[in-house]
This record gives C-alpha cells, sequence and structure tokens, in this order.
C-alpha cells in the first residue's frame, strides 16, 4: 500500500489545529477529557507523521514504529542532563520532548496511536468499497 502524502499532511495539519484548539478551550472540556488529550492528539499526530516520511509502509509498522517513538520520547523525560533541560525549556522542543515523565501518559500516547490505525483502516475500507 502506498500513501498518498498530500492526505498526511492534511491529517498532521488538521490534528495540529485540533490540538491547539483543545488547549485554547481546555477550560470548556471535563478535567479527565484534559488530563490526556494534548498527548493522544500528539501521538496521533506522530502516526500521520511517520506514515508521510514512510509512504509504503504497512500498517502494522506504522503503529509499533509511533508507539515506539511515542514511548521512546516519554521516557528520554527520566533523563535530566544540563543540555537536554536547557532544550526543553525552549517552547517548541517541550512540545516535542515533553517536560515530565507520566506512567498515564503511556496510555494517552496508545489511545492516539490505535486512533490512527482505525482511522486509517477505515479510510483504506472505504477507498476499496468505491
Amino acid at each position: 500500500m502506498q500513501r498518498n502524502r498530500l492526505h498526511y499532511f492534511f491529517l498532521i495539519i488538521l490534528t495540529i489545529v485540533i490540538g491547539l484548539a483543545s488547549r485554547h478551550f481546555s477550560n470548556d472540556l471535563p478535567e479527565i477529557i484534559n488530563l490526556g488529550l494534548g498527548d493522544a492528539l500528539w501521538a496521533l499526530m506522530m502516526y500521520w507523521m511517520i506514515a508521510f516520511v514512510f509512504p509504503a509502509v504497512s500498517i502494522r509498522n506504522l503503529t509499533a514504529l509511533a508507539l515506539s517513538v511515542c514511548f521512546l520520547v516519554e521516557f528520554s523525560q527520566l533523563i535530566q542532563v544540563d543540555w537536554l533541560n536547557t532544550l526543553r525549556s525552549n517552547r517548541f522542543a517541550a512540545l516535542v520532548l515533553g517536560q515530565g515523565f507520566l506512567w498515564s501518559d503511556f496510555l494517552a500516547y496508545t489511545i492516539g496511536v490505535v486512533s490512527g490505525m482505525l482511522i486509517e483502516l477505515n479510510l483504506m475500507r472505504r477507498r476499496v468499497a468505491a
């Protein structure tokens, strides 16, 4: 299966917009949703980005790769060295690398990546049926 990179580019942008909107309207959302929504959307964006970079990878491998990247980034937050903490103080780097390790983030990442996988499977079924 070869993915259309333009479609995945738009999915990346859409996910970023939804993520920014979720921050803007966070006071209007239930706290239980606010706890993991940003991390789930970040993981979903990571799924789309990997699909964009590797358009021929299977959904199974894409899911495994996206989860691996998300989990490695979370585990990297356990590393507290000066140069890395300085980098994390940059707003953009903090969005990419995170700032504090939380076990609950693994659930949010899994929800985000599995959501991407399910969306992609649904889109593929629709394409085949058309």
